[in-house]
């Protein structure tokens, strides 16, 4: 988990384009908001890998996001109750319900339900937000946060200088193979 953080830290603070950040924190959003293991999760995550986004954001507000969901959870659960409740799609559920492999996917679970048309919904906004707010924070929140007089306390630890002293060779190894 710490080294998920310093890379999330190190993507942030470095050269990593911003699109492929916001991509992140938008896949993160959409696989916190489903259920865990459900087919539609798995499914999700298998097409994320197809396109490119840096993972430790994705892994972190995914994480994030499932710790925020207890208190979103009746938020999902009712607007998965509403759509499945829609009687012009009834016929439809029917159908989907009565096909051979579909009922497995649990399309019918109002949370599952809720989770993907929130976390689908939300998806652009949230990469458009995060895309946006990157210059931002490059540019004035992270030179205040690494002068600050907390984090300058931070270093002096022991296991935090080791820590960071590990993260600085790892992004410098990486930077040779990538050269």
């Amino acid at each position: 988990m710490i080294k998920g953080i310093a890379t999330f830290i190190a993507a942030l603070n470095g050269n990593l384009k911003r699109s492929q950040i916001a991509a992140g924190f938008a896949w993160g959003v959409l696989f916190g908001l489903i259920p865990a293991g459900n087919f539609f999760w798995i499914l999700f995550f298998i097409i994320s890998f197809c396109f490119r986004h840096h993972q430790g954001s994705k892994i972190l507000v995914m994480a994030v996001v499932k710790l925020l969901l207890l208190v979103l959870l009746p938020l999902t659960d009712a607007l998965g109750w509403e759509l499945l409740h829609i009687e012009s799609l009834a016929p439809a559920y029917t159908t989907l319900y009565n096909m051979p492999f579909v009922p497995f996917t649990k399309f019918n679970n109002t949370l599952v339900a809720g989770g993907i048309a929130a976390g689908v919904v939300l998806w652009l906004p949230v990469y458009f937000l995060v895309r946006g707010l990157i210059p931002a924070y490059r540019k004035t929140l992270a030179p205040k946060i690494r002068n600050s007089r907390l984090v300058k306390s931070f270093y002096k630890v022991p296991l935090i200088t080791k820590i960071a002293g590990a993260v600085q060779t790892v992004q410098e190894k990486a930077a040779s193979f990538s050269a």
